[in-house]
């Protein structure tokens, strides 16, 4: 039998991590199933394990993906935009961003529960939280407050993103946003 080429090996990886990732949102990792990953991508359990060596594995490549999601969309947002809007608009694109979809249970909630704590962390820095320092610079904070006040924004925001993602309240997402924006301020 033919192996199949690099473009098809990416684009059934590709497919299996979208599968994946609604299926790791609709049913937490726990509950989650390799089987029906696999039955929904068109692929057997072997070509899963192929891909992504374990269920974690997959879960690492899913979180690794909303992560890179999460900095494109505070990237777009901030493109053009001055030096000292852009630490406010890249802030309010990742509140958006990690409250449409699947990115707050996926990230806030699945990830620090399946990942280690370490990899948890290691997937945020490199992304928004390494947009975050970049943003924190641009506004002059001196260098040793950098990574503290990286450290209490990212949690700040992502706690606010957790409540704002799981509020019925029509006026939550405007509430978030002027809580976030009184935060910046005291910068």
């Amino acid at each position: 039998m033919p192996r199949a080429s690099a473009a098809d090996a990416a684009a059934t990886a590709r497919r299996i991590l979208n599968i994946a990732t609604a299926h790791f949102a609709e049913h937490g990792f726990a509950a989650a199933s390799v089987d029906e990953i696999a039955t929904a991508a068109g692929i057997t359990r072997g070509a899963v394990y192929h891909h992504y060596a374990s269920k974690p594995g997959l879960f690492t490549a899913v979180a690794r993906a909303q992560q890179q999601a999460l900095a494109e969309a505070i990237e777009t947002a901030t493109d053009g935009v001055a030096d000292s809007a852009a630490l406010r608009i890249g802030s309010h694109a990742y509140l958006d961003a990690i409250t449409q979809g699947a990115a707050a249970r996926l990230l806030l909630i699945e990830g620090p529960a399946v990942l280690s704590w370490e990899e948890w962390r290691r997937l945020d820095a490199e992304g928004p939280v390494a947009q975050l320092r970049d943003g924190l610079r641009l506004v002059g904070l001196a260098d040793e407050a950098i990574e503290p006040m990286a450290t209490a924004l990212s949690g700040a925001m992502n706690e606010l993103a957790l409540w704002l993602a799981q509020s019925t309240d029509a006026t939550a997402g405007r509430r978030a946003h002027a809580a976030l924006d009184r935060l910046l301020d005291a910068l």
